[in-house]
């Protein structure tokens, strides 16, 4: 049961990014519906298939690399109807739903094996904690990153005067730039708490609160400073506009670099 509603899954988003195209190139508002109920339905029947993991496995979705990778897909969904909801951007889909699209597919090559969770309850609280917070924060710059590219994409044809089609499809710079803070303010604390409770959850197991790989670690740290960057930068010194939209989608970039790091 589990195997077909994560095909369903899957083929419900290649389906809906497939219609956010077309919407994006034609307009068309009953494309763009037909997109978001494909959406919707992806949605169900990854929740039910997360429902039969966690039934079968006994824990949430947040040990095996598998499990990982299809709680991030999910999450992002989640994420992209609050801010879809929020923002009215019908063409954010065109953007988000085909990562979610790679991402879930990635997962489906991942390892399903289950994984055995710690006996202590407090390493297992402090592990639950450092990922979903982790992944939260993922969700939440997979939409900056959107918003990033959408931005630069607007930004070149007014910079460049040549208003083609796509300037009439994308909302006002403001708005992007106002959106890739709102998911940023958000994702980054999320992020950063993360971060902290997947150190304490180290020290758990009685390791130093360095003791990490270092190959794993260190784009971590570097994905920590770049979201920072953006955050303080915005908050201090008023980092706006081109310089924060690239921010987020090279944030995002070492985003994806760490998760397969951590993954293989």
């Amino acid at each position: 049961m589990d195997k077909v509603s994560f095909n369903l899954s899957l083929l419900s988003y290649l389906v809906a990014s497939l219609g956010y195209f077309v919407y994006l190139a034609y307009r068309r508002p009953l494309v763009s519906t037909f997109a978001g109920w494909m959406v919707a339905i992806g949605l169900l029947c990854q929740t039910l298939t997360i429902g039969i993991r966690s039934s079968q496995t006994g824990h949430g979705p947040y040990t095996s690399s598998f499990e990982v990778a299809l709680f991030l897909a999910w999450l992002m969904v989640v994420v992209y109807f609050l801010t879809e909801w929020k923002y009215k951007i019908k063409n954010l889909g065109a953007f988000v739903i085909p990562l979610v699209f790679v991402v879930l597919l990635i997962s489906a090559f991942l390892s399903k094996d289950v994984v055995l969770v710690y006996e202590s309850s407090e390493m297992r609280f402090w592990l639950t904690l450092h990922r979903t917070l982790s992944i939260f924060g993922y969700a939440a710059f997979s939409i900056a990153f959107a918003a990033g590219i959408m931005y630069l994409i607007q930004e070149h044809q007014v910079k460049t005067k040549k208003l083609g089609i796509m300037y009439f499809r994308m909302p006002s710079l403001e708005v992007l730039d106002d959106l890739n803070f709102k998911v940023i303010i958000i994702g980054f604390p999320l992020f950063t708490l993360g971060f902290m409770t997947g150190s304490i959850s180290n020290m758990q197991l009685n390791q130093s609160f360095f003791s990490w790989d270092l190959t794993r670690t260190l784009p971590l740290v570097a994905t920590w400073l770049i979201y920072s960057l953006v955050f303080f930068g915005r908050m201090i010194v008023g980092l706006r506009g081109k310089k924060a939209a690239q921010g987020a989608i090279l944030g995002f970039v070492t985003v994806i670099g760490t998760y397969f790091l951590h993954i293989l």
